[in-house]
């Protein structure tokens, strides 16, 4: 591990406003009446209320409104690409720069978990209903919160040790910590979601639970990556992004020398796994992706920041062979419209082209008696439309209970 980054990799918390950077970037707010700020937000956070109750001191009423609103509202504070959402429609980018409403939410987050509070009541609208969610990512996480409001009884099934998804196994602790993660579980568990987890549900075993349970969700998300069919491409060395961040993340940042290393995309995983690289003391790095850097579709602060810490992204050039006698040892390039070529050393390949639903819950699709969300449908989205689909399906479920 590079020492002089091993710090950073696995932080407990991220630095957050201070009251009075949080009152004084909640003041620079217009108080738009018709708050575009709010719609621009798909999970209906409603950042509007939340810095109306900051600036005006009622910092339990902000944390209120964000967690009201969004069970996972201190990791999206957190990794919402919110620069594209209501940050891009605040009102004040047309007279200077939009209010800092990522770091807003995280501020009344913060105060959430210094304090202890606890802002969610159940009711006992749906006494006695009993729903299951399969996968603990967003989706099944948001479905799961809004139904145990209205009292159901939900148990959440996954495969891996810990709930949260890919918020867990798929970003990086130095984008979001553990500790955030846990904040937001733990209003489920105060809800009373059971998890039901190491516990993997096969098509047979989803039969049995539409006969147990009265409804059933499933947000099953992308679980197998995509890989690429190139000469090459079996070679030892090569790995997909998902398996590089989750063995990184498992492992405490504790791994074998990764050599040079290149990366395989231009998405925010990609450049999750590129600072990844970093902390972890790589010999050299690079990413290269098909598409140009203002087209790259990673958030332009995720790009900054791997510029700001020394890693090169190489724009227009898509690979066509890994080269090596058992390990990859090279990846040769080639540019998308001229036709030219080039090399790189290579003793890790990391591939971060995408991920798609596994064989086994493909055929999963939403019917009289399931209903779906999340990444598995939408093929891959923002944390907050995941949001905003669980919330939807625990509607329509609690619809049918009627």
């Amino acid at each position: 591990m590079n020492q002089n980054l091993a710090i950073e990799y696995e932080p407990e918390q991220i630095e957050a406003f201070d009251v009075r950077r949080a009152m004084e970037e909640a003041s620079r707010c217009l108080l738009c009446e018709d708050a575009p700020c709010s719609k621009g937000c798909p999970a209906g956070t409603d950042p509007a209320k939340f810095i109306r109750s900051i600036r005006f001191r009622n910092i339990n009423g902000a944390a209120e409104t964000i967690r009201e609103n969004n069970i996972l509202g201190a990791s999206c504070a957190l990794i919402c690409p919110y620069e594209r959402l209501c940050e891009q429609a605040c009102s004040r980018c047309g007279i200077d720069r939009p209010i800092q409403i990522g770091k807003l939410q995280q501020f009344a987050m913060e105060h959430e978990r210094k304090y202890n509070k606890t802002y969610l009541t159940k009711e006992d609208t749906y006494t006695g209903k009993r729903v299951a969610c399969i996968g603990a990512g967003p989706a099944s996480l948001s479905c799961a919160a809004e139904l145990a409001r209205k009292g159901v009884e939900v148990t959440i099934f996954d495969e891996h040790k810990k709930p949260g998804g890919m918020l867990r196994y798929g970003i990086p602790p130095f984008r979001l910590p553990d500790a955030v993660i846990d904040q937001d579980i733990s209003q489920l568990e105060k809800l009373g979601v059971k998890f039901e987890l190491n516990h993997k549900v096969t098509p047979e075993e989803l039969e049995q639970l539409k006969k147990e349970y009265d409804s059933v969700f499933v947000g099953a998300g992308l679980w197998k990556p995509k890989k690429l069919s190139i000469p090459g491409s079996d070679l030892q060395g090569v790995v997909t992004a998902l398996e590089f961040l989750a063995q990184a993340r498992e492992n405490h940042g504790e791994m074998a020398p990764l050599g040079h290393v290149v990366i395989i995309g231009g998405g925010d995983v990609a450049m999750d796994c590129a600072a990844t690289c970093k902390y972890l003391g790589a010999a050299s790095i690079y990413d290269v992706f098909i598409e140009t850097l203002e087209g790259a579709p990673a958030v332009q602060r995720e790009k900054d920041y791997v510029f700001k810490i020394g890693i090169p992204l190489i724009s227009e050039f898509k690979p066509i062979e890994f080269i090596g006698n058992g390990k990859v040892e090279r990846v040769k390039f080639e540019h998308m419209t001229n036709g030219s070529t080039m090399e790189l050393v290579a003793d890790t390949v990391i591939l971060a082209v995408g991920q798609t639903t596994r064989e086994d819950a493909a055929s999963w699709k939403e019917s009289e008696d399931i209903f779906t969300g999340g990444d598995m449908v939408n093929g891959g989205d923002t944390v907050v439309r995941a949001v905003k689909e669980g919330k939807e399906a625990a509607a329509k479920i609690m619809e049918s209970f009627k």
